[in-house]
């Protein structure tokens, strides 16, 4: 930490809010070398601002996603018994952020993303820990993503912490990313199933869009080509409950004519699909299953098995997959394409998981895991559950993978777990 730390508080809806702006090393084993800004924000109710309460560090899912802004819904259920702190993991929000912007034509481009995993996230962390409560341990809700970085809190600083609680986010200790998307491409194909039962209707007019794209120079407001494979990563969201339905929403209002698309249509699908606003969610998406090999692109040659997503009848959208050819077709990817690629056949990564140190783990932990998960594999989740120990898994058929976002129920139920 430096003497330039600042604080910056606001005061609304029943709550305070207390903004950090922090420095820590860019690469935690060079401590001496280059900083960069962490930026958390504390909240806390207004009744209990001057009460000696614990601290509970948010970690959003993504990777490369900043912590929600505003009052998320499980704040009301945390906020009454936490100092609650929402961290923008580093190169998010305000937290240095890695972008086109700032990365395009680095020749270190790489080596500098390879800092941003779940290791470094850890170690940015126990740094906020020590700034923000003199030391003392502190809880940790991990959602998704976070949860990946929880365990990995488990696994190497768990004298940082006093409980754990994850959603939706309980990894696999051993797997690699071609086990990651193998086991994936049927949980996303269950879910199109899911999708086009509700909107049965929905199949024809996608079929309908993706013969036109197959034909014709169809252009999105960006001057971006839109092709049929990448008509179809418009499914990354079909593990949410909210964006299950946004898509329906969406393809209503494809066409002006029988054979044109529809300009609010091409708008709103742009939006959904660029990486503009979180381009580190694609360059390291397959970094985070990297354990001592490369990721070589995974999902791109594990799809080769499921010829269900060739794009012909019947249609089915693709998932949380990174493509190469993304780095091409998206114009807020493409300067950061080399970049990419050396990412991906990179093989020295280190281990993010210990799994003698989860073995021996005397943290309380909760963990809720969706059953019908698109993006974190439940058996996966289950066995690691079984290797955490000390770890209470709450297995639930009632919440799609954003059941944090959804309900405040989500989290009074695993703090009951832990405090009957």
């Amino acid at each position: 930490m430096t003497e330039h730390d600042q604080r910056v508080i606001h005061r609304h809806s029943g709550y305070v809010l207390i903004d950090h702006l922090l420095e820590v090393p860019l690469d935690h084993a060079a401590p001496a070398g280059e900083r960069i800004a962490l930026f958390a924000r504390e909240i806390v109710a207004e009744s209990r601002e001057n009460d000696g309460l614990p601290w509970l560090l948010y970690l959003q899912g993504g990777p490369g996603h900043r912590a929600p802004r505003g009052l998320p819904v499980w704040v009301e259920a945390a906020a009454q018994d936490y100092r609650v702190v929402l961290l923008d993991q580093r190169g998010t929000g305000r937290s240095t952020p890695l972008t086109r912007q700032t990365l395009a034509g680095r020749p270190d481009a790489a080596a500098r993303l390879r800092l941003f995993r779940a290791d470094s996230i850890v170690k940015d962390a126990e740094l906020l820990r020590a700034r923000l409560t003199g030391g003392r341990p502190w809880s940790v809700l991990g959602q998704s993503f976070g949860g990946f970085c929880a365990t990995t809190y488990l696994s190497f600083a768990p004298e940082g912490l006093s409980e754990v609680f994850i959603t939706g986010g309980l990894p696999s200790l051993t797997a690699t990313a071609d086990d990651v998307y193998r086991a994936a491409y049927p949980r996303v194909l269950a879910h199109n199933e899911g999708f086009f039962a509700r909107y049965p209707g929905d199949e024809e007019i996608a079929l309908r869009v993706a013969d036109i794209l197959r034909t014709d120079d169809v252009r999105l407001p960006s001057g971006e080509r839109l092709t049929v494979r990448r008509f179809q990563t418009a499914g990354l969201g079909f593990g949410t409950k909210a964006e299950f339905d946004d898509l329906h929403y969406l393809l209503e209002e494809a066409f002006a004519a029988p054979s044109l698309l529809s300009e609010v249509f091409l708008r709103r699908l742009e939006a959904k699909l660029s990486f503009a606003e979180h381009p580190l969610y694609a360059l390291l998406h397959e970094a985070i299953y990297a354990q001592g090999t490369a990721t070589d692109w995974a999902a791109d040659r594990v799809r080769a098995d499921f010829p269900e997503f060739d794009g012909s009848a019947p249609f089915r959208f693709t998932g949380e997959m990174i493509y190469p050819w993304l780095f091409a077709e998206d114009a807020s990817l493409a300067p950061l394409r080399d970049a990419a690629h050396s990412l991906a056949a990179f093989t020295d990564w280190p281990a993010l998981y210990d799994p003698a140190a989860l073995a021996r783990n005397t943290v309380p932990v909760a963990a809720a895991i969706y059953a019908d998960d698109m993006y974190v594999d439940r058996d996966m989740s289950l066995t690691t559950a079984s290797a955490i120990k000390g770890l209470t898994p709450w297995v639930t058929p009632d919440h799609a993978h954003d059941g944090l976002r959804e309900s405040p129920k989500v989290l009074t139920h695993l703090k009951s777990l832990l405090h009957p």
